[in-house]
């Protein structure tokens, strides 16, 4: 007997396509209605095609703080993937330790952006922060304010510092999700810690990576408040990446139109690398 569908449930759902459209879809519209449009006022508005994504795409800066952003989102990947699986593998599993371990590696995440600036500009100061005055006693020459190397090693330590305790967390729910019957057979197979891990601990942790590179791929691509308190995206340009210059197109020197179409530029990049790593990641996991 076929059973008759109930789709009731669906108007409980659209309260929230509603509250998305109101939210996501409107603003997007009005960003591409922008443009594609030269506007000099509120009733002052020209067609113009396709000619500022051609000043997007041709743009010098534009171009110099996308590779700036590829380089240190692949940067903070390529660390924080790596030791948010190592701190999670050593993370306490049982007891009132494992308790005060989650609670003490999520504390970074509860620090609102700005703050976290805040808190690496006063830590990088050679007269009163610890990192900055550790440095110089040692006879390190350290000065994120005037040397661009500085300046891009202490964004990318802070990020680290930040983030990776969020794919600690992943990785660490993750690996309390597997049953103990895998364990016990590799146990009784004598094998290594490092096959355990090979074989049985990171195969079962791909869907928690997903997630974990996929968050910190967007936030990275998106990261604004953290370097722009720290350095204000220098000295010079050296840690200006695409949503400062974003902001300063659209706030700081009003060009709506171009600063539009950058944002579905940039809106657009983000989308097609997260696919790539999404469908190069679950391919990883088929062939395994």
């Amino acid at each position: 007997m076929n059973k008759i569908e109930d789709n009731k449930a669906w108007f409980l759902v659209l309260p929230v396509f509603a509250i998305v459209a109101f939210s996501a879809i409107v603003p997007l519209m009005t960003v591409v209605n922008y443009s594609v449009q030269d506007i000099f006022g509120p009733e002052s508005r020209y067609f113009v095609g396709l000619e500022w994504f051609e000043m997007v795409v041709t743009d010098q800066n534009l171009r110099e703080a996308l590779v700036r952003q590829f380089i240190f989102s692949f940067t903070i990947l390529a660390i924080e993937i790596p030791l948010g699986i190592a701190i999670a593998l050593i993370m306490p599993t049982k007891g009132r330790m494992a308790s005060v371990s989650l609670i003490l590696i999520a504390l970074p995440l509860l620090i609102p952006w700005n703050v976290v600036g805040t808190i690496w500009q006063v830590f990088g100061r050679t007269d009163i922060g610890l990192l900055g005055a550790s440095l110089s006693s040692l006879g390190i020459d350290y000065n994120y304010t005037s040397n661009a190397r500085d300046a891009w090693l202490t964004v990318v330590l802070m990020d680290v510092w930040h983030w990776t305790p969020l794919v600690a967390l992943l990785c660490y729910s993750g690996l309390r999700s597997i049953p103990d019957a895998y364990y016990q057979a590799a146990r009784i197979d004598r094998a290594s810690r490092w096959a355990v891990f090979r074989h049985i601990q990171l195969p079962k942790l791909t869907n928690v990576l997903v997630i974990g590179v996929l968050l910190r791929f967007m936030d990275s691509f998106m990261i604004y408040a953290e370097p722009f308190v720290l350095t204000g995206g220098g000295p010079g340009s050296s840690t200006t990446f695409l949503s400062q210059t974003l902001v300063s197109r659209a706030i700081g020197q009003f060009d709506l139109g171009p600063a539009a179409a950058f944002s579905l530029v940039y809106f657009l990049i983000i989308l097609l690398v997260s696919w790539v790593f999404y469908t190069t990641i679950m391919h990883m996991q088929k062939d395994q």
